[in-house]
C-alpha cells in the first residue's frame, strides 16, 4: 500500500530545478505523456532558469536511470511506445482541433456568450478515440443560466445530448473571473487553455488568475486570432428581449430548478465535494460530477510519494 511508503533515511538533495522538472515529468505521467524539454521549461516552477541548465540537469537525471530520453522526449517511464501514443494523439488533435473552432463559431452565436476557450485533453494537444471537445465559457453577468440553459437545450435537442463535440461543463462570468481552486490542476487547466472567441476576455481572465504564476511563473498567455465578429441580429433581439424583467426571473428558475435536480442526483455527494465539482451560484456552473480535480490531485501526490520512497529524493518538502 501506498500509505506504507516513506523515505529513507538516506535522502538525496537535489538542485531546485532537477525537482521542479522532476516534479513536471511527474504530473504529466498520470496522464501517459512524455515531454519535450522546451514543455519541462514551460512548466518549471524554477524561475529564470535557462534550457541550458535544465539539460544539464535532465542529463543527470538521465544518467542516475530516474528518467529516460527518447527521439527529443523525456519521460519516467522506460516505454518509447508513450512516445508514439503522444505523436498520434497530437496529430489526432489537430484536426479535432478544426472541429472546435467550428462549435466554437457556433456557440458564440447564442445569446450572452462573452468567450469561449478550448479546454481539456484538446488544450494539451492531445487526442484520442475517448477525448471530448470541452469548453470553458464566460458569460455576461447576470444571464449566465439564461446562457447556459439555452446551450443545453441544443445540445439535447439537436445532438441528441452528445457530448463528444459539445462538452460544456464550465461557465462563469466576466465580472467573477477569478478562480477559487488554487491548486496545480487548476493552474495547469488555465495555462494550456486555448483562446477560440474574444481574446481580449481571455485575456482579462488570465491576468484576474495571477496566482497561476505560483505554480506556473514562465507560462504565459496563449496567442491567437480570435477576432470578434459582428453579432448576428439574432443574437442581439433576443438579448435586448432578455434584458428585462423576464430575463431576470428566467435566469433565477433555470438556477434554481438545475441546483435542485443536481442536488437530487447527486444526493450521495457530501457538501465539500458538490462544492469542488459541482460549483454553482448565480455567476458560476460547473459541472464534474466525477471529480476529476480531486482524482488527479491524489494521483499526483501518490506519484510524488512513490518517487521519493524509490529515489530517496525528498518532493513534496
Amino acid at each position: 500500500m501506498l500509505a506504507a511508503l516513506h523515505i529513507p533515511e538516506k535522502t538525496v538533495t537535489l538542485p531546485v530545478l532537477t525537482v521542479s522538472a522532476l516534479k513536471v515529468l511527474l504530473y504529466y505521467d498520470l496522464f501517459r505523456y512524455p515531454l519535450t524539454a522546451s514543455e519541462i521549461l514551460y512548466h518549471c516552477r524554477h524561475q529564470g532558469c535557462t534550457e541550458s541548465q535544465l539539460h544539464n540537469s535532465l542529463s543527470a537525471l538521465i544518467s542516475d536511470g530516474k528518467i529516460f530520453h527518447y527521439d527529443g522526449y523525456y519521460l519516467l517511464k522506460n516505454d518509447p511506445h508513450l512516445i508514439e501514443r503522444r505523436i498520434k494523439g497530437n496529430a489526432l488533435a489537430e484536426k479535432m482541433k478544426q472541429k472546435a473552432v467550428k462549435k466554437s463559431e457556433l456557440i458564440a452565436r447564442f445569446p450572452y456568450v462573452r468567450g469561449i476557450c478550448i479546454s481539456g485533453s484538446l488544450s494539451k494537444n492531445y487526442c484520442d478515440e475517448t477525448t471530448d471537445i470541452d469548453f470553458f465559457i464566460i458569460t455576461a453577468p447576470g444571464r449566465l443560466w439564461v446562457c447556459r440553459s439555452l446551450l443545453i437545450l441544443y445540445k439535447k435537442l439537436f445532438l441528441l445530448n452528445s457530448k463528444k463535440y459539445f462538452c460544456i461543463n464550465y461557465f462563469i462570468d466576466s465580472e467573477n473571473l477569478s478562480i477559487p481552486d488554487k491548486n496545480i490542476f487548476t493552474a495547469t487547466e488555465i495555462i494550456t487553455l486555448i483562446p477560440s472567441y474574444n481574446h481580449a476576455l481571455y485575456s482579462d481572465f488570465f491576468r484576474a488568475n495571477n496566482w497561476i504564476a505560483d505554480y506556473y511563473p514562465n507560462a504565459t498567455m496563449v496567442q491567437c486570432n480570435t477576432s470578434l465578429s459582428k453579432e448576428s441580429l439574432i443574437k442581439r433581439t433576443l438579448e435586448k428581449l432578455l434584458d428585462t424583467q423576464l430575463g431576470e426571473w428566467l435566469d433565477r428558475y433555470f438556477y434554481k430548478t438545475t441546483i435542485n435536480h443536481w442536488k437530487k442526483k447527486f444526493k450521495g455527494m457530501d457538501e465539500a465535494a458538490f462544492e469542488l465539482n459541482m460549483r454553482s451560484r448565480k455567476d458560476v456552473s460547473k459541472h464534474h460530477p466525477q471529480g476529476f480535480q480531486f482524482r488527479v490531485l491524489k494521483m499526483y501526490d501518490e506519484n510524488c510519494r512513490a518517487f521519493e520512497a524509490k529515489h530517496g529524493i525528498p518532493l513534496l518538502s
